[in-house]
């Protein structure tokens, strides 16, 4: 496997690799990692879709990219992620995806049509006292200190950041500016946080510095991500002949390791009798449990296997309008499973590094607020100046309430989110707090203690709602339903090197790991392009794909992309209102005058620094 960049690799279409005919592959989960790890070995290895089986232990495929609609219940969605144009691996693989509502379109292009025709832009960032944009929106607000230490983060060494937390880099100041406030409720960072992915992060995206404050680089599909991605992803490896076998749980992968090599002999699988369903059968022998059908399935030395190594949405509980979600302290299949293969091989990582000891001061709470008439969202349009009802854009991306003891946040997609939902008449609506250890400042409770009509009600108070009728409207104007997920912020716990298994670790010829408990270089985690980088490096590697990866966006080995963060990063002031010491100041003067009638000059008059 090798990184490229350019359209010679990625307009490219790979020549038939050597040995893939008569092997196997088996994946375990079916998350987009999975998922797309199926789509290259289809499209790429040219392997056939017989030949590709999914083990997933719940009813339905698609991991933590949920979105569905309970007979119930209502609308639900835990989250949704991200995206921008540079996600290269995404990009390529669903250029390849038909989707599943536009007549001979990929799904690339029915969002690029989409973002065209209704790009993203957030009019209302962050607000406070209760329905006020905060001052100076567009403003970072960043001291001298504070850029100084963002700087200092970035130019450490990743080695030197072993088990280190945010909050041992920056000082108060960095705390309590607008672009902490932006870039945590953005990437749901905490203080508390590994200080390694920060600084992945302000590396990868330096690009977005800019728009941190409206959200521009940001594109959303059309509806909810199950809908709009894993859908017509999952349509493509049926329709290719690609096996799910749903209720089945994968106890064990068993690992043979002799010279050097690490080859994987045997999957044990748990069948959860009347609970799962099949499509299609994988074989192998059998034996029953209290518990459903253990079986054992010999994986052939040219067989491949793909595991999806722990989970943020595992062991998730959902209350309603007059309950909270369970709190509930199961690792469940995915974490279990991981532990399983470490204690036996620690180049497997250290999955206790982040399921364990996650601080109460954490996000542990999301609710979808389904609005049922029309008395709430004016208060979106009078917040946002965009009718919810219109089809396009509301918020696009978070709204955040800066004096918010949770650090709540909400955020409205295009509607209809759901193809089922009638836009006029319903509005889903994203909650989610980023502080679990703290009162509302409306509900006296926790987050994790409220039910989905108080969730609904410190929302409303934050939005400005008289307070005579907020818990009328929280109650008979919304259906909220509330989910914990008590891991939801693991990837985000501090860690070290080798924390992280190597997407496929070092000797091994049938085995690969997945998603974003699994290591690449200087991707950054919690993001649908982690998951697919992953997949494609573990696909390539192991079936010797002579096709290049494309490497992560190069955002921070462009000058123009640093000098323009430096431009942003100091409220758009150029470079002789921008605080130096003395001695930078005496250099920035020699720096100048020796540039002077350059390129490098006219580089730094682009980016507004002369």
């Amino acid at each position: 496997m090798y990184r490229s960049n350019g359209n010679f690799e990625a307009f490219a279409r790979p020549l038939k690799p050597e040995g893939v005919d008569g092997r196997r592959a088996y994946f375990v989960g079916s998350g987009l990692a999975a998922l797309a790890g199926a789509a290259f070995l289809i499209r790429d290895a040219q392997m056939p879709g017989e030949a590709i089986t999914i083990f997933e232990e719940l009813e339905l495929p698609g991991g933590s990219m949920d979105g569905l609609l309970d007979e119930h219940k209502g609308f639900i969605i835990r989250g949704g992620r991200e995206m921008e144009a540079h996600f290269e691996t995404l990009w390529d693989l669903f250029k390849s995806i038909p989707s599943l509502d536009t007549p001979d379109a990929s799904v690339l292009d029915e969002m690029y049509w989409l973002h065209k025709n209704d790009p993203s832009t957030n009019p209302t960032r962050a607000i406070h006292n209760r329905g006020e944009a905060i001052p100076d929106m567009p403003d970072l607000t960043l001291t001298p200190k504070a850029v100084e230490e963002i700087l200092k983060l970035a130019l450490t060494r990743e080695e030197d950041l072993n088990d280190k937390r945010i909050d041992e880099f920056f000082g108060e100041e960095f705390f309590a500016s607008h672009f902490w406030l932006y870039w945590a409720t953005m990437f749901a960072f905490e203080p508390w946080a590994s200080a390694m992915e920060m600084r992945r992060y302000l590396l990868r995206f330096i690009h977005h510095i800019a728009t941190l404050a409206d959200l521009s680089s940001l594109r959303f599909t059309r509806y909810n991500q199950y809908e709009s991605l894993i859908k017509p992803l999952v349509a493509y490896l049926k329709e290719h002949g690609v096996t799910f076998q749903y209720g089945t749980q994968v106890l064990d992968v068993l690992v043979t390791a002799q010279g050097g090599e690490k080859i994987v002999t045997e999957l044990e699988l748990l069948v959860g009798g009347t609970t799962g369903h099949t499509e299609g059968e994988a074989g192998g022998s059998a034996g029953e449990t209290d518990g459903g059908t253990v079986s054992r399935l010999p994986i052939e030395p040219t067989d491949l296997v793909f595991v999806t190594n722990g989970s943020i949405t595992e062991s998730s509980t959902f209350g309603d309008n007059d309950n909270p979600a369970p709190i509930v302290s199961d690792r469940g299949g995915a974490w279990k499973l991981w532990k399983t293969m470490a204690a036996r091989d620690r180049a497997f990582g250290h999955p206790e590094k982040f399921s364990e000891n996650i601080p109460d001061a954490n996000w542990t709470i999301s609710a979808t607020a389904t609005l049922t008439d029309d008395k709430i969202w004016p208060y979106i349009e009078k917040l946002t100046g965009r009718d919810p009802r219109s089809g396009h854009i509301v918020t696009g991306g978070p709204c955040n309430i800066e004096d918010s003891s949770w650090m709540y946040g909400f955020t409205v997609s295009r509607q209809p989110h759901f193809a089922a939902q009638d836009p006029q008449k319903e509005i889903v609506v994203w909650l989610y707090g980023l502080y679990s250890d703290k009162p509302g400042d409306y509900i006296k409770k926790t987050i994790r203690e409220c039910t989905g009509a108080e969730l609904t009600a410190e929302w409303l108070y934050h939005l400005g709602v008289p307070v005579d009728e907020i818990d009328d409207l929280a109650r008979n104007s919304a259906r909220t339903i509330p989910c914990n997920m008590p891991y939801i912020t693991s990837y985000f716990m501090p860690r070290a090197v080798g924390d992280r298994p190597l997407v496929v670790p070092e000797g091994s010829k049938n085995l690969a790991f997945l998603g974003n408990f699994a290591e690449t270089e200087r991707d950054t985690v919690f993001t649908t392009e982690y998951s697919v980088r992953t997949a494609m490096e573990a696909v390539y590697t192991l079936m010797n794909v002579d096709r290049g990866v494309p490497e992560v966006f190069a955002s921070s080995f462009d000058a123009r992309m640093l000098m323009n963060a430096l431009y942003y990063l100091n409220d758009k002031k150029p470079l002789h209102e921008i605080k130096l010491p003395l001695a930078g100041r005496v250099l920035e003067k020699a720096a100048l005058a020796k540039v002077k009638g350059t390129y490098i000059e006219e580089l730094l008059h682009d980016a507004k620094l002369v």
